[in-house]
């Protein structure tokens, strides 16, 4: 059956692939991105089509694409909520302003749009939100601190409304992917950080080589992984969280194992902490 797909950040890299994907599959698309002009270059046009101009960060922006969404096609079957930036660079390097930018982008932004779309969802009793998020979002790394705290609070975000909404027909996904051949650490994505201080400035000029030179060479195929992400949206009961990637397995199984081990490791010390009427297994 014929589904309404809103997805943001569609106008390059992975939201590009995804309009492609979903279309390719049958559904109606509403691509989105800061310019419309740019969604109708890289999508052309056709009747499933319909390109929308969205800043995720304006709530207003978000109501009126939602507005003109429901009418076009009716409803709103899929979120994807895709747009985001990166910005790259040691904690004390990044300014304030850079921080609360990458957080405004990659975690307001989405809860700007889901905020939106809901309303409609309840009405109809059904709908599928998901967020792109990112291996960083499940294991933090140097030089990613701001771009892992947006997604840690984005999979925070969403662990916690999928039982709120749940009772309403909508279900919730988290997709966690590893290294994929999109255009995130291209210069019109990816910012640096502003200051500079001496005690970073020997691994800052390692690094920031070292991400240049892997842009464009990334084992992901975005388009493998939009059209598999359709497909489990499509089925009959899409996982909750789907780590995406050959290395964003292993990534994730290690911290899987890293936690339970860290668990184990002070168990019997955690485990002591109850007042005595309080004991737990």
């Amino acid at each position: 059956m014929s589904k309404v797909y809103l997805i943001t950040g569609a106008a390059r890299g992975m939201g590009v692939e995804l309009a492609k994907a979903a279309s390719t599959a049958g559904h109606n698309v509403v691509a989105t991105a800061r310019d419309a002009e740019k969604v109708t270059a890289a999508l052309g046009t056709h009747d499933r089509l319909l390109p929308l101009r969205l800043d995720v960060t304006s709530q207003r922006d978000a109501t009126e694409t939602v507005e003109a969404t429901i009418e076009r096609f009716g409803r709103i079957d899929v979120l994807v909520n895709n747009a985001g930036n990166f910005f790259g660079g040691f904690f004390e390097e990044l300014s304030p302003e850079q921080v609360r930018t990458q957080i405004e982008a990659n975690l307001f932004g989405p809860m700007n749009v889901t905020r939106a779309v809901l309303p409609q969802m309840r009405r109809q009793r059904s709908g599928l939100l998901i967020s792109i998020s990112s291996l960083a979002g499940l294991v933090g790394g140097a030089f990613t601190s701001a771009y892992a705290a947006s997604k840690f609070g984005l999979e925070g975000w969403m662990e916690s409304l999928a039982p709120e909404v749940e009772p309403f027909g909508i279900r919730t996904m988290i997709v966690e992917p590893g290294y994929f051949r999109t255009e995130l650490l291209q210069p019109e994505s990816t910012t640096f950080a502003e200051l500079s201080i001496d005690d970073y400035a020997e691994r800052t000029a390692e690094i920031i080589p070292a991400w240049q030179a892997m842009n464009g060479k990334q084992p992901g195929d975005p388009a493998k992984l939009a059209k598999a992400l359709v497909q489990l949206a499509d089925s009959d009961d899409p996982p909750f969280r789907w780590v995406a990637g050959a290395d964003a397995v292993v990534a994730a199984e290690q911290k899987a194992q890293t936690l339970l081990s860290q668990v184990e490791a002070h168990r019997s010390l955690s485990s002591r902490l109850s007042h005595e009427e309080m004991q737990f297994a």
